[in-house]
């Protein structure tokens, strides 16, 4: 029911071709589970830059071939199983506004609600989904504190859980030179690895010896990529701020369940999805 990801590589430019389109457990590979839409976000210039369309990742070349060759420091990617909105280009992820990327991953409910509370800003939503309107409340929010990007989805996430029904507000919220995530509230996982210093994997696969070169960075991501130690998951309500310097905090910033939880019976999935 949708996969995230996003990688902080500090101040140098890199590529994240490995956990995009290369592992056996790439972004790719989880888009045959979630295929109705696939999008990769990255910074150029500190510009930021979106390529996307409503189909499966393996089936895009223009995925495919971005995901191999572009550089940044910040990456964010996301694969779509649609639940609200219709499989089109304009509700695929990620969404780029006000100098940030953003995804998410779970479902909100009685969206009526929400775009009463945007007020004004409902004009700003283009698309159908809960998680645009998710991501233009937390631009209101932010703009209401000075521009601070962990009050504002501090702000929104507590009004979501709130005033609406909550399956899920997991997100990663990128500019040019900071990585947020939430993980919320505990139905499904989020994970982060930090990689403190660049180093070389040798792996024999088959009768070959990959080596791998791993770089300085902080990932997150819905599942733990390729098998490499060092995952943790964030804890239901935790706010994950990383820096420029690659300086990681962590807080707590709601410490209940939603007023109003969904649960995966609750929501008349198709037999064989599951979250």
């Amino acid at each position: 029911m949708c996969r995230l990801f996003g990688m902080c590589g500090g101040s140098r430019a890199r590529r994240a071709r490995f956990w995009l389109v290369k592992a056996p457990d790439s972004l790719a590979a989880q888009s045959v589970r979630e295929p109705d839409g696939t999008g990769l976000g990255w910074f150029d210039a500190a510009e930021p830059r979106v390529q996307k369309e409503p189909v499966r990742a393996d089936q895009d070349e223009t995925f495919l071939h971005s995901a191999r060759t572009v550089t940044s420091r910040t990456f964010v990617a996301h694969v779509r199983w649609a639940y609200t909105g219709a499989v089109s280009p304009r509700n695929t992820q990620p969404f780029e506004a006000d100098g940030a990327l953003f995804v998410h991953q779970g479902l909100v409910l009685e969206l009526d609600r929400v775009d009463e509370q945007l007020g004004a800003d409902r004009a700003l939503v283009r698309g159908d989904t809960d998680s645009e309107r998710i991501f233009a409340l937390i631009r209101r929010e932010a703009r209401a504190r000075g521009g601070h990007w962990a009050a504002g989805i501090t702000a929104a996430a507590n009004w979501l859980a709130d005033a609406v029904p909550v399956f899920g507000l997991n997100l990663i919220l990128a500019t040019a030179t900071d990585l947020y995530a939430l993980r919320y509230p505990d139905s499904q996982p989020v994970y982060v690895l930090e990689r403190r210093t660049p180093g070389i994997t040798r792996e024999a696969i088959g009768t070959h010896l990959s080596v791998r070169y791993q770089p300085r960075a902080v990932i997150v991501a819905s599942e733990r990529l390729d098998g490499e130690s060092g995952w943790l998951p964030l804890e239901a309500g935790e706010l994950l701020h990383v820096d420029g310097a690659l300086g990681v905090t962590r807080q707590t910033v709601r410490d209940r369940p939603p007023a109003r939880p969904l649960a995966l019976k609750d929501l008349d999935l198709p037999a064989g999805i599951e979250a």
